[in-house]
């Protein structure tokens, strides 16, 4: 680590301290790669909204999210690792005459400048913005079946969204619920055509009950006992909050167990807007893929993905840990690489001008 000009230089830096982050920080720290982690406006991501979690491997009787991510926290910088408070504003690329490509990283005010950057700042799910919502997240209300559908057996659960995502979990949650109901605003789903199909099985079968043209307006119930029950409304034509004073839109009170809101997330990449990186039309980094190293590039050299931030799919504690650690030893090829470039070039490999240390192989 060096100075110059009020500009620490760093060989590793890691946006975001959730699952992914903080696994990229563990193999990185491993390969004496100096990582600086960066926890953003979400310290611990979304796995800190979830009250316990019970599939993640090694731990019999479950674990609560912030425990895990503590725990994986303290890991990290048992092996070097540093984690700062702060949130990104700019990432760019500059290029040194003495060092070349390397990223100049704008965080709450300072500046940073790094070899080599993983992008592991998650996926924040969108929120439906109603009263209740706040308190009851992760007591009742949830944004992953995945993850909590196991705690409502027996119970009427709510699903909100029209999309795959919502139409997914409905018929996932029909494993565990008394009775799944599909709350959507209008009268057709935005999902593909299979997954329309499987909630219309799910329909005939009485496992599943559809309230279209309906949206949640409020949440009722507390963190002690969990939600009671929920405001609704309805419109024959859809989007009934949107008319709120049309005699045709009527209010009403319906009982349920827990909810589900699946009307998608928001990948967190917004502050690499000043980069030529690919990413899809919701703003999730494209990588590399394939079966060999180098899975987790970018195209911009040394800017690796990892997590929610590029799986819009599976969205797992454990899938994106999977992530990190390959976004890790990418990135540890990648610096490896760098290093002997620029001793060929009888440049500095590190911002002291000593030669990177060797990766462990444990």
């Amino acid at each position: 680590m060096s100075e110059s000009d009020g500009v620490e230089h760093r060989r590793l830096i890691i946006a975001g301290s959730g699952i992914a982050g903080l696994t990229a920080a563990i193999y990185a720290g491993r390969s004496n790669n100096d990582p600086l982690v960066l926890e953003g406006d979400e310290p611990g991501g979304q796995l800190t909204l979830t009250t316990e979690v019970d599939n993640y491997p090694g731990f019999t009787e479950g674990i609560s999210g912030p425990d895990l991510v503590s725990n994986m926290r303290e890991q990290a910088r048992r092996f070097g690792a540093e984690v700062e408070n702060g949130v990104i504003e700019a990432v760019d690329v500059e290029n040194d005459p003495g060092v070349g490509h390397r990223f100049r990283v704008t965080v709450s005010g300072d500046v940073y400048t790094a070899d080599a950057f993983i992008v592991a700042s998650g996926a924040s799910a969108r929120t439906l913005g109603i009263p209740g919502e706040d308190e009851l997240m992760g007591y009742g209300l949830s944004t992953c079946a995945t993850c909590d559908g196991a705690f409502f057996r027996d119970e009427k659960i709510v699903v909100v969204g029209g999309g795959d995502a919502a139409c997914e979990e409905a018929v996932f949650l029909t494993k565990f619920a008394s009775t799944v109901y599909l709350v959507h605003r209008r009268e057709e789903f935005r999902a593909e055509d299979y997954w329309i199909d499987r909630v219309m099985e799910g329909v005939e079968d009485g496992d599943i009950e559809l309230k279209l043209n309906t949206e949640v307006t409020e949440l009722h119930g507390s963190r002690e006992n969990g939600i009671d029950n929920v405001t609704m409304v309805h419109h024959p034509e859809g989007h009934p909050t949107d008319k709120p004073d049309d005699p045709d839109t009527d209010e009403f009170e319906f009982d349920a167990g827990a909810v589900f809101s699946a009307i998608g997330h928001t990948p967190n990449t917004s502050y690499l807007e000043g980069l030529d990186v690919e990413m899809d039309n919701e703003g999730y980094l494209d990588t590399a893929g394939g079966d060999g190293g180098g899975q987790t590039a970018t195209g911009v050299p040394g800017l690796f993905g990892a997590g929610d931030v590029v799986d819009h799919h599976y969205q797992q504690a454990i899938t994106a840990g999977g992530m990190g650690c390959k976004a890790a030893m990418d990135a540890d090829d990648y610096l490896e690489d760098l290093s002997r470039e620029r001793a060929a070039a009888g440049g500095e490999t590190e911002g002291e001008g000593e030669p990177a240390a060797a990766g462990s192989d444990d």
